[in-house]
């Protein structure tokens, strides 16, 4: 065996010495080369803002009866921010923090206890063992927060608290502290760069990929314009109901009314009777009953023997003030295959009819 020189053999005896020295850590079981249970738990949590995933991991201590604040973590020293290894935050795209850019990746993150503030640090260097070889000239951002009184945790715990669309507050929880720090996406463009580059992977291929992005803008009431080009690209990979409407209310979002009418009629067109039906019936829930009942007539007219069509004819008689052939109709929806699960609801309306009561209110 080659032997090992001084100053490398003296080195390691030096870092064994750490590991073994009385205090360097609680007394359990500990390695350098195997995976054994710690006092201290390894942890994650992440949260999604947006499309922005947002992660920590860390080793959890306990406070085990002992004083912490100022004691066993000491004020106005850097701390690791939890136990063992590096405490590390990762994010998957650019955010701010309290309000200032940050680079997407992973940082090291440690904290600065004080009575009345603390200081955040996000360092580049993520990769250490605590926080004892800290430098401050590998931080890439630091923020200054309040901590709070909480309830007593036995264990450190991050935690996402006030999620919101667009941010959220990660929170450490330990011994009676709450240190809170908002985290929030950088940019709504964000979000349309990674739709963007989603719709150059598989979800391209699918009409269901570019309608969901379509329909993003319209829920978002953003990219209007954008959205109403991946709608048309939806129809062009396969045209479909859902497409149409999609494209008809970014039309009509756009104040495009003639073509929005256009693009509407077109999904009645090739709407299934299911589709077109509780089209109708979602325009009743909006209190668009006239338009709910051109919906019907036109679903009676075109599928006239489903039980649907039956279902469809039935309100149009009972917005006509006919009950007693609404009452048929009903009927003849349970007779032309009404799921079981369907047909509780239709005694209710045929005795609703029965009692010459507009169904469609």
């Amino acid at each position: 065996m080659v032997p090992m020189p001084f100053q490398k053999s003296a080195s390691l005896c030096l870092f064994l010495g750490f590991l073994l020295a009385p205090g360097a850590f609680p007394a359990q079981a500990q390695s350098l080369v195997m995976s054994l249970p710690r006092a201290s738990q390894r942890a994650a949590a992440t949260q999604r803002i947006g499309l922005t995933d947002i992660t920590v991991t860390y080793h959890r201590p306990l406070v085990g009866g002992r004083k912490v604040w100022g004691a066993m973590v000491p004020y106005g020293q850097v701390w690791r921010a939890g136990a063992n290894e590096n405490t590390t935050i990762e994010f998957s795209d650019p955010v701010a923090v309290e309000g200032q850019p940050l680079a997407k990746g992973i940082y090291g993150l440690h904290m600065i206890p004080g009575a009345d503030s603390w200081t955040i640090i996000f360092s580049k260097n993520s990769t250490s063992w605590g926080s004892f070889t800290y430098n401050q000239s590998e931080d890439a951002l630091r923020v200054t927060v309040k901590p709070q009184p909480a309830e007593f945790h036995e264990a450190l715990a991050y935690d996402f608290d006030d999620v919101k669309p667009d941010s959220t507050l990660v929170t450490l929880r330990w011994e009676k502290v709450a240190v809170p720090f908002q985290v929030a996406v950088a940019d709504k463009e964000i979000t349309f760069q990674n739709i963007r580059n989603q719709l150059r992977n598989t979800a391209q291929y699918t009409w269901a990929g570019w309608d969901d992005a379509a329909n993003y803008c319209l829920a978002a009431k953003v990219n209007l314009d954008e959205g109403l080009r991946w709608a048309d690209r939806s129809i062009q990979v396969e045209e479909r109901f859902e497409n149409q409407m999609t494209k008809a209310q970014l039309l009509e979002a756009l104040n495009w009314t003639s073509d929005a009418v256009t693009a509407r009629n077109r999904a009645m067109e090739v709407g299934n009777v299911s589709q077109i039906y509780f089209y109708g019936r979602g325009l009743q829930a909006q209190k668009k009953k006239n338009e709910a009942v051109a919906v019907w007539r036109g679903v009676a007219k075109r599928f006239p023997e489903h039980w649907l069509g039956h279902m469809a004819q039935a309100r149009v008689q009972a917005a006509d003030g006919d009950f007693a052939g609404a009452v048929k109709e009903v009927k003849a929806a349970q007779a032309a295959g009404a799921p079981d699960q369907q047909k509780a609801n239709m005694e209710d309306l045929i005795r609703r009819l029965e009692n010459k009561e507009d169904i469609n209110g």
